[in-house]
C-alpha cells in the first residue's frame, strides 16, 4: 500500500512540482474506488492509480495542466464507448498542484526589506530575507514564514546557493550597497525568476542597464528587471514603499 503522507512529503521536501489526482465520487461501474490516488510529475511520472486505461491516461493530461497553470482542476467523465470502456459508470476527480508555492528571495534586511517581511504575513509567500553584514540578522524575529540568512559577499557562490531559482521565484534586491545590487542582478538575470524587482531610481535604472551592455555584453540590460519596483500609490516611508512593492508582488502573483 502506498504511504501517501510520506511520498508526498518526498516531493514537498524535494522542491518537486506535483499534481494529486483523487477520485472524490463514484456513480455505477467503474474501474476505481472512491479515495484512489495517483500522483503525477511534471515528467509524467506516475504513483498510484485511478483505475487505468483511457480515464487515466485523460487523467494524466489534465494533471500537466494543473502544473504548468498552478490551478486545481476537477473533471468529470463518464466511461462509455469513447473510453473504449463498457462499464458505463460515471468517474469524478479533483487535480491538486502542489510544490508551487511563491518563495521570495530578499536580499537586504534594511528598513524595508523589514516592512516587506512583516507584511508578507499571511500571504502565499515564504521569505527568505538575506543579507551580507555579520551579525545584522542577529537580533531580528520574524514569525516562521521568513528565514533568515547570512551570505558572504567574499565567496559570491553563497548568493547563487541561497536561492532556489525557477518559475516560483521572486528576487528582491535592495541592499546597503550598489555594487552587491549589481552584481546580484547579473547573478539573477543568468537563473530563471518569476520576478526581478531592484529598488532604486529611474537614473540606477540606467546606469545599470548601461553596465550590463557595454561591460558585460547582457544585450537585454534591465529589459527583465522591474526598477524602479512597487505600485505608484504615492508614499515614501519604509511601510508605504514596502506596501507599494507587495501589493506588486501579490499582483504578479495572482495574474499567473
Amino acid at each position: 500500500m502506498t504511504n501517501w503522507i510520506e511520498l508526498l512529503n518526498d516531493f514537498k521536501t524535494k522542491r518537486v512540482p506535483i499534481a494529486l489526482v483523487t477520485v472524490t465520487k463514484c456513480l455505477g461501474s467503474t474501474p476505481c474506488v472512491v479515495g484512489s490516488r495517483m500522483i503525477v510529475t511534471k515528467k509524467k511520472d506516475i504513483f498510484g492509480t485511478v483505475g487505468g486505461g483511457k480515464l487515466e491516461f485523460l487523467a494524466i493530461d489534465e494533471a500537466i495542466i494543473a502544473i504548468n497553470e498552478n490551478r486545481i482542476i476537477e473533471l468529470s467523465y463518464t466511461l462509455g464507448p469513447e473510453f473504449e470502456q463498457c462499464c458505463g459508470g460515471k468517474v469524478e476527480l479533483i487535480i491538486e498542484p502542489m510544490n508551487q508555492s511563491p518563495e521570495l528571495f530578499l536580499f537586504g534586511a534594511g528598513h524595508i526589506g523589514v516592512e516587506i517581511c512583516q507584511l508578507l504575513k499571511d500571504t502565499p509567500f515564504q521569505v527568505n530575507l538575506i543579507d551580507s553584514r555579520d551579525g545584522w540578522l542577529s537580533n531580528m524575529e520574524f514569525e516562521d514564514h521568513v528565514t533568515k540568512c547570512t551570505v558572504s559577499i567574499n565567496d559570491f557562490k553563497t548568493f547563487k546557493d541561497a536561492v532556489h531559482w525557477g518559475n516560483n521565484c521572486y528576487v528582491l534586491v535592495m541592499t546597503h550597497d550598489h555594487t552587491i545590487d549589481f552584481d546580484i542582478i547579473v547573478m539573477a538575470l543568468q537563473n530563471d525568476t518569476k520576478f526581478l524587482g531592484l529598488i532604486g531610481s529611474k537614473t540606477k535604472r540606467v546606469r545599470f542597464h548601461n553596465m550590463l551592455i557595454n561591460e558585460l555584453s547582457i544585450k537585454e540590460g534591465m529589459t527583465n528587471v522591474v526598477c524602479p519596483i512597487g505600485i505608484e500609490i504615492g508614499g515614501n516611508s519604509p511601510k508605504e514603499i514596502a506596501i507599494s512593492v507587495v501589493a506588486q508582488l501579490l499582483q504578479e502573483h495572482y495574474k499567473g
